[in-house]
């Protein structure tokens, strides 16, 4: 819904002490266009960063945990796709962001 993505951005930025801002499923919508309608609701908010790859965002995300944090990857969910144009590439967050732990030496 191309009307709450500010909302979401100003949530986003208001409640997280980190947020970053990524592509979700842009389909045939420009994907740079959808972060800056979420970005203007977060105005500039110095915790927002945003990285439009969506694996690179998860990978950012796991090598900024520190213990204590919780890391909500939110948009996707249980979708085991990423729709770009009207092409469905593989792509699962959980198993992304499993792997960035990993990497990391976290898991």
């Amino acid at each position: 819904d191309a009307g709450k993505r500010p909302i979401m951005g100003g949530i986003a930025a208001r409640l997280a002490d980190l947020a970053i801002l990524t592509d979700d499923n842009p389909r045939t919508e420009d994907a740079a266009a959808i972060r800056r309608a979420v970005r203007e609701g977060a105005k500039d908010a110095a915790n927002l960063r945003e990285i439009g790859d969506r694996h690179a965002a998860i990978d950012f995300a796991v090598g900024e945990l520190r213990a204590g944090d919780a890391l909500i990857i939110a948009g996707k969910g249980h979708e085991p796709g990423q729709i770009v144009g009207t092409t469905v590439h593989p792509f699962d967050d959980a198993e992304v962001a499993r792997q960035a732990l990993r990497k990391g030496g976290q898991a």
